[in-house]
């Protein structure tokens, strides 16, 4: 008799568990995200493992934030969706400032679990058809998604009246979500395959050249050292490039390869190592969706992300993430321009760059896709 007592008991515990998940949406969760700080919710959405992203979208939600919540396993967790490329700032061990301390309780997550191989295995697939397509996914996914939810008053740096960083917040790419879910369980998976048709027409002929590896960070450098001195392209360039130091230099960048999909506890507090004002920039390139020449349109993206956030100019100190992107997508392209590529192409198929487009059409197209992508693809308000 006891027995059955005793299996009543835990079983009726663990219900109470389980019913402890918030059923909501992510819009809701976006109107307000510190309301729902530390709760287990549950969640219907699209997934997009993109460039720089890892999120769940609130493509509906109609207000004016950036409308995504990032996605993270649990530490520990090894698998293979997540971004191509992203950087997360941390304060240094000698950052000046107070760092308040983060406790977060853990959660769990069965990798071995049908519904989540399928989930990871759909977002970690690349489209790999004409051209460059940078960070494009074959498949957008959605599922029922259970998880820790994170949130902070205000993502990004805080800086002061001189423009000095003085605070941190958010999650994700240049810490610019206010929200991010810890994955604990996944159900309800389906995909469907993006249309990339469109751009397929124009960039079907174009190949995507390039061996990768390591060295495209010497292979940088020597680029912008074919420019002339003074060459605005050349100095724009060199900027992105220089952001990540000279070799063996400890200038507070730290350069990693992976998926960077897990809440690591040692990205959050302060970092076990100095550097020169105080701030560490972590970049994690995944060299298996980075393929070729690839890997260097990542490398100036990610420097001029650096750049922006360590040293903006004046009038750029308070830019919004919008802006930021804009800007560093902006110098991509510029990069993809001055090496001849003939095609670059973004997640959901934005073509940005033709070579075949007439100069006189060329800042127009540019800026026209590059502002879709943005808004569109990316959900990022202006």
């Amino acid at each position: 008799m006891k027995r059955a007592l005793t299996f009543v008991f835990v079983l009726g515990f663990s219900c109470c568990l389980y019913a402890q998940a918030v059923d909501t949406t992510v819009c809701d969760i976006l109107n307000n995200p510190q309301s729902f700080n530390g709760k287990i919710v549950r969640i219907k959405g699209t997934v997009a493992a993109g460039f720089d992203q890892f999120v769940v979208k609130g493509a509906d939600c109609g207000i004016n934030v950036n409308k995504n919540i990032w996605l993270s396993y649990p530490e520990g967790i090894k698998a293979k969706a997540g971004p191509a490329a992203m950087v997360q700032v941390q304060p240094a061990h000698n950052f000046a400032g107070d760092v308040p301390a983060v406790q977060r309780t853990p959660v769990t997550l069965d990798k071995n679990n049908k519904d989540f191989k399928l989930f990871d295995s759909q977002l970690a697939t690349p489209y790999k058809k004409g051209g460059m397509c940078l960070g494009c996914n074959k498949f957008e996914v959605t599922a029922t998604l259970v998880g820790r939810l994170d949130a902070v008053e205000k993502a990004g740096m805080q800086r002061d009246k001189a423009g000095k960083i003085i605070g941190f917040g958010g999650f994700g790419h240049m810490n610019a979500y206010a929200a991010r879910l810890v994955l604990q369980e996944v159900s309800d998976v389906t995909s469907k395959e993006i249309d990339y048709s469109k751009t397929l027409a124009v960039t079907k002929d174009d190949t995507a050249p390039g061996t990768g590896g390591s060295d495209q960070f010497t292979a940088a450098r020597n680029f912008v050292k074919a420019f002339a001195p003074g060459v605005a392209a050349g100095v724009q360039l060199k900027r992105a490039v220089d952001a990540f130091g000279k070799e063996k230099e400890n200038n507070g960048v730290v350069i990693g390869f992976g998926a960077a999909n897990t809440a690591a506890t040692k990205d959050e507090g302060k970092g076990t190592v100095d550097s020169p004002d105080g701030l560490l920039f972590t970049c994690t390139f995944n060299t298996s969706r980075l393929e070729g020449d690839a890997e260097g349109r990542a490398i100036i993206f990610i420097g001029e992300n650096i750049a922006d956030l360590r040293n903006p100019a004046p009038e750029d100190a308070g830019a919004g993430f919008y802006d930021l992107e804009n800007h560093a997508w902006q110098i991509t392209i510029l990069d993809a321009f001055a090496t001849r590529q003939k095609t670059l192409t973004l997640p959901g198929g934005y073509l940005i760059l033709n070579s075949a487009w007439p100069q006189a059409d060329l800042d127009k197209n540019v800026g026209d896709a590059l502002d879709g992508f943005l808004v569109n693809e990316e959900l990022l308000h202006r």
